[in-house]
């Protein structure tokens, strides 16, 4: 059950994913990514990941789409076009993807089973991981977390400044 539900969840966010690149109205594309991640946030529950999971709704579909809606709503909704601004640029992504894929294919046929375990017991999994990835972050890696955050910060003023200039 648990194989067949992971394999849909992944059917669904592959199509939102293409969905959301290929959208021309701005505000469809946000919602479709939005879908996306809510999708992987389901898929990794499916995977005993609650933690990520969590993490994964409360920083991408949070944050940053909140962030992404804000600029969209402040910059206002434009129709996007799909100009190829160099030449061949649509079939070089798409042999790219294609490569990509068979990349992937190959790498999930001929893996042994050993290398796609995790060797994780269920203790790791549990409570105490979120516990220990607490405590690593504020005492380990205090610093880079605090000059990620205040890099945002400033990323987000700079974003709010510039377009507050276009606007004027």
């Amino acid at each position: 059950m648990s194989l067949l539900l992971f394999g849909i969840l992944a059917v669904i966010a592959l199509i939102t994913a293409a969905l959301m690149v290929t959208a021309r109205n701005l505000v469809h594309a946000v919602l479709m990514m939005v879908a996306n991640f809510g999708t992987v946030a389901i898929m990794y529950i499916t995977l005993s990941a609650p933690f990520v999971a969590v993490v994964q709704v409360a920083v991408y579909a949070g944050a940053i789409m909140v962030l992404f809606l804000f600029v969209v709503m402040l910059l206002g909704e434009q129709q996007l076009s799909f100009d190829e601004p160099f030449a061949g640029q649509r079939m070089a992504a798409g042999v790219l993807g294609l490569l990509l894929a068979i990349m992937l294919l190959v790498t999930l046929f001929t893996a042994s089973p050993a290398v796609l375990q995790t060797g994780l017991t269920a203790e790791q999994i549990g409570r105490e991981n979120a516990q220990r990835v607490g405590e690593l972050l504020y005492t380990q890696y205090l610093l880079p977390f605090e000059a990620t955050s205040i890099l945002l910060l400033i990323a987000m003023v700079g974003a709010v400044v510039l377009a507050k200039r276009r606007l004027l």
